[in-house]
């Protein structure tokens, strides 16, 4: 069996930009490393579900894969617009934000560059610790094929990087079932599933709520929607020029050095810039909308303010919620046909992918170069991205510090790994 000086499990943003890393850090003269990524699509994709027209990027397109790790890269997100020849183009459309198709597009373009150094169709079900005399040296990682033949790997070194998981409130979650409740990341295939719905309820007030309220508002068949938020008003994202500057990759070293009760604290007072806080335009076209209807004397839309979903029932005539409304302090239920549960992400994932290695990670605490702290006689390395925002800063969930937090990752990777040419492992159990 082949072992592998690192395996990525994953091949989104983030390790794709580890795969540019190491490699440039190999023809800049460092030691080969040997990697190796296992993807479960069957073919790069980015939020299938989401590229929705007219939406764009919320950062720049210089947060690339590469730019700000290394501006001379060939992958960054201007050569690619120079090798597809419409780097004039973009030029004369006067923004820093390309369109989410356009960047998913860049990401594959990356991601093709690297079709001999990743499998896809395989989904990583279990990661297992392989023993030599009385420490742990290598970790063996089985996956399955959509044939449902189980394949294993043997790694000294792991990167894990598996973006975040749904959240669903509870309330939903016995109805995971019912195709009339969906989360947003599956929006357009649902959507097109439940095109005869007239009557539909978004849950949340952030970009993905309020990029589907524009989408389902400019629909043929226009259903009727029922924007349903906890907050008083849709707030927009800051984003003004000292506020971004906690994403900035040198933040990051000033995050993780303060205190836990500090940290969280930075948290709370940026949370606005990353988490329900939809672009200032799409806020001003949603309260267009609305303003129009009063224009008109019609209500096909509603901004339900602070209000709560306390209860679920789903029959054959459709899903009716009961919504406790905080301003009157009473309850109301309405049947809608379908509803988007645009509620975000959850960051635990990991955790579950390596639970049969958790004895020697004790309470998976992350060093700054993003390793997660293991027991004496561990040998393996494993590295996360995208599940540090507690001590990392809330940059660790977006594009803004990908391409310099796999650079680090790269370099810990050459610290701590011994790189040679693939090896074949006999009797390692």
């Amino acid at each position: 069996m082949l072992i592998y000086d690192v395996l990525g499990i994953g091949f989104g943003p983030s390790n794709i930009a580890l795969a540019i890393a190491l490699e440039e850090k190999r023809q800049g003269g460092a030691s080969n490393i040997d990697m190796m990524f296992i993807e479960r699509q069957k073919s790069f994709t980015w939020h299938p579900n989401m590229l929705l027209d007219h939406a764009h990027m919320q950062i720049s397109f210089l947060k690339d894969l590469a730019t700000l790790r290394n501006p001379t890269s060939r992958f960054t997100f201007v050569n690619y617009l120079h090798e597809k020849q419409r780097l004039q183009d973009f030029i004369n459309l006067k923004t820093f934000f390309p369109s989410r198709h356009e960047f998913c597009d860049y990401f594959a373009w990356a991601a093709a560059q690297f079709q001999d150094r990743c499998v896809y169709g395989e989904e990583v079900f279990d990661v297992l610790p392989e023993k030599r005399g009385g420490e742990i040296a290598l970790l063996r990682v089985r996956s399955r094929d959509r044939s449902g033949e189980v394949h294993e790997r043997l790694a000294r070194n792991l990167v894990v990087s598996v973006g975040g998981s749904v959240h669903v409130p509870e309330c939903f979650r016995p109805f995971a079932s019912d195709a009339r409740i969906f989360h947003s990341h599956n929006y357009l295939r649902s959507i097109e599933a439940n095109a005869e719905a007239r009557t539909i309820a978004i849950i949340g007030a952030g970009q993905s709520a309020a990029e589907i309220f524009m989408d389902l508002h400019g629909r043929p068949n226009a259903p009727q929607i029922d924007l349903i938020a906890r907050a008083r008003a849709i707030r927009p994202s800051d984003d003004s020029p000292f506020v971004n500057e906690i994403f900035n990759a040198d933040f990051v070293d000033h995050m993780f050095s303060r205190a836990p009760a500090e940290r969280l604290e930075m948290l709370r007072e940026f949370r606005h810039t990353n988490y329900a806080c939809p672009d200032l335009e799409l806020i001003q076209q949603i309260f267009g909308v609305l303003y129009e209807q009063k224009v008109k004397e019609q209500t096909r839309h509603r901004l339900l303010r602070r209000h709560e979903v306390r209860s679920v029932r789903a029959a054959d005539d459709g899903v009716h919620l009961t919504l406790f409304d905080r301003n009157s302090e009473r309850a109301s239920t309405v049947r809608y046909d379908a509803v988007v549960l645009a509620t975000g992400y959850e960051r635990e994932y990991h955790k579950t992918m390596l639970t049969s290695v958790a004895p020697y990670l004790g309470d998976f605490e992350i060093d700054r170069h993003y390793r997660i702290k293991t027991s004496s006689h561990f040998r393996p390395a494993v590295f996360v991205q995208g599940a540090s925002e507690p001590t990392h800063g809330l940059s660790d969930t977006l594009l803004s510090v990908t391409a310099v937090r796999t650079g680090e990752i790269g370099d810990a990777l050459l610290a701590t790994a011994q790189p040679s040419e693939r090896q074949i492992a006999v009797g390692v159990h």
